[in-house]
């Protein structure tokens, strides 16, 4: 089986996955992804395709991650492991579905608008 690549996006995060077969090592930006990201919640994000589909274990996953923090990353890598896995077998893909997997989270940071503070928060108002 040859790199099977894909690309997950959420908030401003971009991660690009090359996953082979193997023996279910994540590497995330040369670093395990164990280490990459700290809490068991972003450890069991960037899993949860795999135990969706009973795959875990058998793939290796090499991930380039840019932009944004952890959370978004994590989300990021999980949307893409999820697309590579319907690559590799169409089959998954209602199961991956049924749990919201393949969706893509549109949200995402609100502009600030000019004469208030942020985007929504208006300056305090004074009366006198």
């Amino acid at each position: 089986m040859e790199a099977i690549n894909a690309l997950g996006r959420r908030k401003t995060s971009v991660a690009r996955i090359y996953m082979t077969a193997g023996t279910g090592k994540i590497t995330v930006n040369g670093k395990e992804a164990n280490v990459f990201f700290p809490t068991v919640l972003l450890q069991n994000s960037v899993n949860k395709p795999f135990e969706v589909t009973g795959t875990a274990g058998q793939f290796d996953v090499n991930c380039n991650v840019d932009g944004g923090g952890v959370t978004g990353q994590s989300d990021a890598v999980k949307l893409a492991i999820a697309r590579a896995l319907v690559k590799y077998n169409a089959e998954l893909k209602p199961a991956m579905k049924a749990v919201g997997l393949l969706t893509r989270d549109p949200r995402m940071v609100e502009r600030k608008k000019p004469g208030q503070k942020k985007a929504r928060r208006r300056f305090q108002f004074v009366k006198r």
